[in-house]
């Protein structure tokens, strides 16, 4: 089984987070979605001033022949800053970068699907689109198996767990508000959260979001799940459903109105 750093002494990195970091230099993570349009990836570099705005950072590139975006005769990938955010992880004026993909040419790789989203979300600019999006997910085991759930067996039926409190009820809360309380440091329009019908199982909700920025806020909350999981220890699962059997699935319900949907009398 690999293992992480999960079960280290933090107090031995928070030694090193807590340095000073010179004033002319920023840590900037470009975030993308690799290859097989669910995972996500992730490098840092140095940037010599602290950027405001996406079109402040430069491109970068990667080897895409390693996450399934490019041959390996001609694996260089590009990175296109498209949204900036705090980063919760090693604070100060470092930030997290969510990026778009294009391949050696400059065209969009077919991962990319923001590209073309993006491009109808500017057509209906007028029209002002807002998402509500429900993100639910499962935490596992390093096995795989659903957090807190007996090894090899399974927890009472389905009933008490949906929006429950306490130890037998709630499983993995401390995974759920660390995230909570990283989303709104790092700027991602995080609404609510609560626990879900499936025990291990957790929903959180991003927006009202206008146009393109729900995909970036929606993705840049998966990113930070990831990573505080990771710390505990822990897998995500955003799949429809993890667990076979009289269990309820994970999805991701989308909530939307236009302006004229919003409006008094609008359309229902």
């Amino acid at each position: 089984m690999l293992t992480n750093t999960a079960g280290m002494d933090k107090s031995v990195l928070r030694r090193y987070l807590e340095l000073p970091q010179p004033d002319n230099k920023v840590m900037a993570t470009y975030i993308w979605i690799d290859g097989t349009g669910e995972n996500l990836r992730g490098k840092t570099r140095t940037i010599d001033h602290e950027p405001k705005s996406p079109e402040e950072l430069p491109w970068w590139n990667f080897d895409g022949s390693s996450t399934g975006q490019a041959e390996g005769s001609n694996s260089d990938i590009y990175l296109k800053p498209v949204a900036i955010f705090k980063d919760p992880f090693t604070l100060g004026r470092n930030k997290l970068v969510m990026c778009e993909t294009y391949k050696y040419n400059k065209e969009p790789t077919p991962s990319n699907k923001r590209f073309v989203c993006a491009r109808s979300m500017k057509s209906a600019t007028d029209q002002h689109p807002w998402f509500g999006l429900e993100q639910e997910y499962t935490l596992l085991d390093r096995d795989g198996w659903p957090f807190g759930w007996p090894k090899g067996g399974f927890p009472h039926p389905q009933g008490p767990y949906y929006c429950g409190v306490g130890a037998s009820e709630a499983l993995g809360r401390d995974i759920e508000e660390a995230h909570y309380k990283a989303c709104l440091y790092a700027g991602v329009n995080i609404s609510g959260t609560n626990a879900e019908v499936m025990p291990a199982q957790w929903e959180f909700q991003v927006g009202p979001c206008e146009g393109i920025d729900a995909g970036d806020q929606l993705w840049m909350a998966r990113y930070l799940l990831l990573r505080i999981a990771e710390e505990f220890g822990v897998q995500v699962s955003f799949n429809p459903k993890p667990i076979p059997g009289d269990w309820n699935g994970a999805g991701c319900h989308t909530n939307f109105s236009t302006l004229a949907m919003r409006e008094p009398n609008g359309i229902e």
